[in-house]
């Protein structure tokens, strides 16, 4: 019951990776050019979509969203590259910076499962999520950014801006933890 990383070249996905190990999370770092059948014979209960620097490295990253029905955690651009998937809107951001902030959680959601109502993360503010896909709820927001995090209505796919896997989020292992208990729960009712 595993979770695959999906490399996206950004400095973080090796980070991701090495959290989820740091968890006892069972995960595999994989090439985001391998294919929809090559992601299916490995699997996976789970997806996490890391960030990296340039849209044009997105590999395969766009059909997994779209085909593969298991839960999904988009990280950074992961997150836009689902609000785009799902007919949201992405753009640069009014202020860029990578910085440490705080925002606003709805913990009454199982991904901030003890949490409570706000976090410091770190975040990325180059690009970001400028309208939300329909089919999506905004879960989390900050003073610079209305979607710091995003959940389809429907099923276990969640987008976040920010980056639970560095030591300045320092609370990233829950999210980590309840995206992998969340994954097992859907496993479950799928079988």
């Amino acid at each position: 019951m595993k979770i695959l990383v999906i490399n996206n070249y950004g400095q973080y996905n090796h980070r991701i990776f090495r959290s989820l190990k740091d968890l006892e999370i069972p995960a595999e770092l994989v090439s985001n050019e391998l294919s929809i059948d090559e992601i299916l014979e490995k699997e996976p209960i789970a997806l996490i979509l890391g960030g990296g620097p340039e849209i044009e490295r997105i590999g395969n990253s766009q059909e997994y969203i779209e085909k593969i029905d298991i839960p999904i955690l988009g990280i950074c651009l992961g997150h836009q590259l689902m609000a785009k998937a799902f007919g949201g809107e992405i753009a640069t951001a009014d202020s860029e910076s990578y910085a440490q902030i705080n925002i606003n959680l709805d913990e009454t959601d199982e991904l901030f499962k003890g949490i409570g109502s706000k976090m410091d993360v770190w975040a990325s503010h180059k690009d970001e999520v400028t309208k939300m896909p329909n089919d999506f709820n905004p879960i989390a927001t900050s003073d610079i950014c209305e979607f710091e995090a995003i959940k389809n209505k429907n099923k276990p796919i969640y987008g976040i801006q920010f980056h639970p896997e560095v030591s300045h989020t320092p609370k990233g292992y829950l999210i980590f933890k309840n995206f992998y208990q969340i994954a097992k729960e859907y496993y479950k009712q799928k079988q």
